[in-house]
């Protein structure tokens, strides 16, 4: 694992784009890795792009152990991520470290949880016990009810600024990466040269050292694609039109094939 990490660290001087994918299950994992992945997010996204709710909000961290596994398995060389869902790290370090233990004996590498500055005691306490923390900063779903909506962050000076002094606090912490959401495109790049770690955009403009998005959203099979998402492929309408396809050959006959017996 350790490899895997410097490789990614290398990758930020050079200047290298490295390209992961949230998804939540074996197969797809196991898809996406063969396809020349870097990483893998398994994501508490999981609760709307799987479980079909508003939100993440009701994602438990018994649910994120079992995907975290299951995707782990067919992850191959990709490095793992995963998410702490709401309610399994915020009262305290220690139960932070509790909850990524049973992330980490699931298959993860890196465990990801969302939060700034009222964060930092808890990311130094983990990563000095030598835990690959990700600081998820900027638009933090996990607090969509406190904001309304889903809404980007650091759209005035003030607030720009105090995603920046987060970025670095964070990082200064222990944190070995840090992903960046709905911000700024020329914030993102102002952090992404600032921090020492790598930093992951999504919505973030170009300039990050990598990039992810939602696999479902890479493959349009999402019902509503954000707007800094981009569908490569038809899926709904390629999947839809396979499934039509089969159960008209069902029904007229044309499927299965005969057999002559005997």
């Amino acid at each position: 694992m350790t490899k895997k990490i410097d490789a990614w660290f290398r990758d930020k001087k050079s200047g290298r784009k490295r390209v992961l994918v949230t998804v939540y299950d074996h197969g797809f994992a196991a898809l996406a890795s063969a396809a020349g992945m870097d990483g893998l997010l398994v994501g508490d996204s999981l609760g709307m792009v799987v479980q079909g709710h508003q939100d993440t909000l009701g994602v438990t961290l018994r649910q994120m152990v079992y995907h975290t596994g299951v995707v782990s398995r067919g992850a191959g060389d990709c490095l793992v991520l995963a998410d702490l869902p709401l309610g399994t790290y915020e009262e305290s370090p220690q139960q932070a470290w509790r909850s990524s233990m049973a992330l980490l004996r699931a298959g993860a590498d890196v465990i990801k949880w969302e939060g700034g500055t009222e964060l930092a005691g808890t990311v130094s306490f983990c990563a000095d016990r030598g835990l690959n923390v990700c600081a998820h900063i900027g638009l933090t779903p996990q607090r969509v009810r406190q904001w309304g909506r889903f809404q980007r962050q650091g759209a005035t000076p003030e607030a720009s600024e105090r995603l920046y002094q987060e970025a670095e606090q964070l990082a200064g912490a222990g944190a070995r990466f840090l992903l960046l959401e709905a911000v700024p495109e020329q914030l993102a790049r102002e952090i992404a040269r600032s921090v020492p770690v790598p930093v992951i955009g999504i919505g973030a403009g170009p300039d990050t050292d990598a990039q992810v998005l939602v696999l479902h959203d890479v493959l349009g099979l999402g019902s509503r694609i954000p707007p800094f998402a981009k569908a490569f492929a038809p899926g709904a309408k390629v999947l839809g039109d396979a499934l039509s396809d089969y159960a008209e050959a069902v029904r007229s006959g044309r499927f299965p094939e005969g057999r002559t017996e005997g």
